[in-house]
């Protein structure tokens, strides 16, 4: 039964979890996911997308890793470019070894309003929130500076870079990269994850850099399309 579940069910099951991080203070909802790994399934990422424009939020986030193979990027493009808030996201290690351009990437982030942010940022809400993304395949801390005046929120792909940022502090750190492992034993954890992760491999944990929250992805690694007590997720924040 777990097996059956875990290959036929949990793989495209979608999970919605809210998240909160204290009073909440701006009025204003993000969502946060990661991990497309497009492979072809257009009908499931056009739900993740449909799931996404249904909570309203006010912008949307995206820790990486679009595709593993360059082939798939037209198709999650297109399908991203659904999205009716602006899209801000960061690149993974997939999206880098898979060598897509990064120019259409580019300009589908900022038909949204967005931004595909690379050790770049941009203020929203009227300055009240500080977006700042981190890109590169190793982890540079020469990340643009916070803003003592707004909520200060880091995109980026590798959980563990929330050690290496030297004495940065974040209102909230969003990354994915894990997959929550994929598969998770009860009362246990999960089985393996990739490097980069450390014990940060899914949830809300209280990191050197902030909170930080790990989401599971939505995709899965290579051909590994199995899921059990690892849904795929979408994150909610009303900030």
């Amino acid at each position: 039964m777990a097996g059956a579940e875990g290959k036929c069910l949990e793989p495209t099951w979608l999970k919605v979890r809210r998240v909160r991080l204290g009073a909440e203070g701006l009025g204003l909802r993000l969502v946060h996911f990661s991990d497309l790994h497009h492979k072809g399934n257009r009908a499931y990422l056009q739900s993740v997308v449909d799931e996404i424009n249904a909570l309203k939020p006010d912008f949307a986030c995206f820790t990486g890793d679009l595709v593993e193979s360059r082939q798939f990027l037209p198709e999650t493009l297109e399908i991203l470019s659904g999205i009716k808030v602006p899209l801000y996201g960061v690149p993974g290690n997939h999206d880098y070894w898979s060598r897509i351009s990064f120019a259409p990437v580019i300009a589908c982030f900022n038909a949204t309003g967005g931004a595909w942010l690379q050790h770049d940022r941009r203020r929203l809400a009227d300055g009240k929130i500080n977006l700042i993304g981190a890109g590169g395949l190793y982890c540079n801390p020469g990340l643009p500076p916070s803003d003592p005046a707004a909520l200060n929120i880091l995109l980026m792909h590798y959980p563990a870079w929330a050690k290496k940022l030297k004495d940065r502090r974040f209102d909230l750190v969003l990354a994915g990269h894990s997959h929550g492992g994929q598969v998770r034993i009860p009362f246990y954890g999960s089985v393996i994850v990739p490097s980069s992760v450390e014990e940060y491999d899914l949830g809300l944990y209280a990191s050197p850099a902030g909170p930080l929250y790990v989401n599971p992805g939505i995709g899965y690694l290579g051909r590994f399309n199995f899921r059990f007590n690892c849904r795929p997720e979408i994150t909610v924040f009303d900030v």
